[in-house]
């Protein structure tokens, strides 16, 4: 690793209980979070919640239109190097070796770098991952009030020479059909556990 990387915040937020936050950035900058147990069943009660965003189209797009099936969402940006493109990929992987139940739930990426990522970079991001995934963004006020839904931070960090990373909660959130809370899948967790967490998703 580089003095850049070096140099990027690590951040944590409680999410009733320990929620480890990783960094990722651009321009050779990342970190990965450290492992961290599930938040206190009770706590999922009240996770989550409503939240407007917006697809890459530009078209509004509620928190209700997830209901029905279970999904796991992800907080990140096309220009990470590391983290994101890293958990996108392993949770395309993760849907293939399950089978038939890798269609019984939906993979959604929120970008927290509205002014960075265009919808037309969204779009192409997502078909690099070869997985239906659904790309949601929008405007400042309205990934605020996503971020906080999820109890999540992100933050734009400057660097040299105008460029910038995005200092954010590297975790992927495992939601149940009805929008509640279920249990989470950290970068450092081998699959086989991942895939356990999955296959109780989606199968209750």
């Amino acid at each position: 690793m580089n003095e850049a990387a070096g140099r990027v915040l690590r951040r944590t937020a409680m999410v009733a209980g320990a929620l480890v936050l990783g960094t990722a950035g651009w321009l050779l900058v990342a970190h990965a979070p450290d492992a961290a147990p599930d938040p206190a069943a009770s706590y999922a009660r009240a996770f989550g919640g409503s939240f407007t965003l917006a697809d890459p189209n530009g078209r509004p797009f509620g928190s209700e239109r997830l209901r029905g099936k279970p999904f796991v969402i992800f907080f990140g940006f096309t220009r990470c190097p590391d983290v994101c493109p890293t958990m996108l990929s392993r949770m395309a992987l993760l849907r293939s070796r399950l089978g038939n139940d890798g269609n019984k739930f939906n993979i959604v990426f929120v970008s927290v770098d509205p002014k960075g990522d265009t919808p037309e970079q969204i779009r192409h991001y997502l078909t690099l991952f070869e997985t239906p995934i659904i790309g949601l963004t929008g405007t400042a006020q309205q990934l605020r009030a996503a971020e906080e839904a999820f109890a999540i931070s992100a933050e734009r960090v400057p660097l040299q020479r105008g460029a910038y990373t995005m200092d954010h909660t590297a975790s992927v959130f495992l939601m149940g059909a009805k929008g509640e809370f279920v249990s989470t899948i950290d970068f450092h967790e081998n699959d086989e556990t991942a895939l356990a967490k999955l296959r109780r998703l989606v199968n209750g």
